[in-house]
C-alpha cells in the first residue's frame, strides 16, 4: 500500500509540475472558451430561441442562464476526457525516458504501477474539472442562476463518472504507446477531435441523420447529454412554471441534446447512466486485461 501511495502521489506530482503536460490539457477548455466568445454564445441562444414562437420575449436572465449551463456542460463534458488523456501521458514519458524499466527492476509490482497511473490520473484530472465545475457555477450564479442543489449534486457525479470514463479510456490508448512522438499525436487528435463527437462544440441534432445515427454509438455522447440535461433543468422548470408549452419545451431538448435518439428511439436519462457505467465497467476489464497479459508476456521473456 505504501509503494502504491507513493507512486500515486509521484505521478501527480510530475503531471502539475511538467507545465507542457499541465497546459497541454487546458488546450482544449481554451479552444471551448474562445469558441464561445466568438460565436458560440449566439449559437448558444438562437438555439434556444428558435424553439419558440416568433414575438415571444424571454427574460434577459433565463437566457444567459441557458446560455451558461450549455457552457459549462460543453466545457465539463470535454475536460473530463482531455484532461485524462493529459494527465496519463505521465506513463507514456516514464516509456519513452526509460523509467518504467527502473521500477520493473525495484520490487514493485507491475499491478501496482498500472493501478498507481489509473488512480493518479484520475486524482488529476477531477482536481482540475472541479475546478471547472466552481468557475462555471459562479459564472451561472453572476449571469442566471436556476440550478437546485439537487442539480448541482447530479452534475459532479456525471463529472465523476465521466471521469472515470476518461481515465479508463487513456489508460488503454496510452497503454499501446512509448514515445514522445505518439504521445503527441494522440494528444493533438483527442483535443482537437473529441469536442465535436461527443456534441460539446455543437448540438449533435444540428448534424446530419447518419452522423447522428453513428455518434448515439458512443458513451461519449450520453455523458455529454446527462451533464447538459442536469445543468439545464432548472432552465426547464422555470420555462414549465412560466407557462411555457411541453411540445416546445421539448423542441428545446431537442435542439440542445438534452433529448438523445438512438435510431429515433428517445434514451432515457437512466439508459444514459446504464450506458456510461457499463463503458466503465468494460474499459476498466480491458485495461486489467491488457496488464494481466503484459505481465505474463514478461514472464515469459524471462523464462526464455
Amino acid at each position: 500500500m505504501n509503494k502504491f501511495l507513493a507512486q500515486t502521489k509521484r505521478n501527480i506530482k510530475l503531471f502539475f509540475k511538467d507545465k507542457g503536460m499541465f497546459f497541454a490539457s487546458l488546450i482544449t477548455p481554451i479552444i471551448l472558451l474562445v469558441l464561445y466568445a466568438t460565436f458560440l454564445s449566439r449559437v448558444y441562444k438562437e438555439s434556444f430561441l428558435m424553439g419558440f414562437p416568433e414575438g415571444v420575449e424571454m427574460p434577459d436572465k433565463l437566457i444567459n442562464g441557458f446560455v451558461g449551463g450549455e457552457l459549462i456542460s460543453a466545457l465539463l463534458a470535454v475536460c473530463c476526457i482531455t484532461v485524462a488523456f493529459s494527465s496519463n501521458m505521465v506513463m507514456v514519458q516514464d516509456k519513452a525516458k526509460g523509467v518504467i524499466h527502473d521500477f520493473l527492476i525495484a520490487p514493485v509490482k507491475k499491478s501496482t504501477l498500472a493501478i498507481s497511473y489509473y488512480v493518479s490520473t484520475l486524482i488529476s484530472t477531477l482536481l482540475i474539472c472541479f475546478l471547472a465545475l466552481l468557475l462555471g457555477l459562479i459564472y451561472l450564479a453572476c449571469t442566471g442562476w436556476y440550478m437546485s442543489a439537487g442539480d448541482v449534486f447530479l452534475v459532479i457525479l456525471d463529472v465523476i463518472l465521466l471521469s472515470l470514463f476518461g481515465t479508463a479510456l487513456s489508460a488503454i490508448v496510452n497503454h499501446f504507446l512509448s514515445s514522445q512522438g505518439q504521445m503527441s499525436a494522440v494528444g493533438t487528435i483527442v483535443s482537437a477531435g473529441y469536442g465535436f463527437i461527443c456534441g460539446a462544440y455543437m448540438p449533435i441534432s444540428q448534424y446530419g441523420k447518419g452522423l447522428q445515427n453513428a455518434l448515439s454509438f458512443l458513451p461519449g455522447t450520453y455523458g455529454t447529454s446527462l451533464i447538459r440535461n442536469h445543468s439545464l433543468n432548472g432552465i426547464f422548470r422555470e420555462l414549465e412554471d412560466m407557462g411555457a408549452d411541453s411540445l416546445v419545451i421539448d423542441k428545446v431538448r431537442d435542439s440542445v441534446d438534452c433529448n438523445i435518439y438512438f435510431f429515433d428511439n428517445k434514451v432515457s436519462t437512466g439508459a444514459m447512466f446504464g450506458v456510461l457505467i457499463g463503458s466503465i465497467v468494460l474499459l476498466v476489464a480491458v485495461y486489467i486485461l491488457l496488464n494481466v497479459n503484459w505481465k505474463r508476456s514478461g514472464k515469459a521473456s524471462v523464462k526464455k
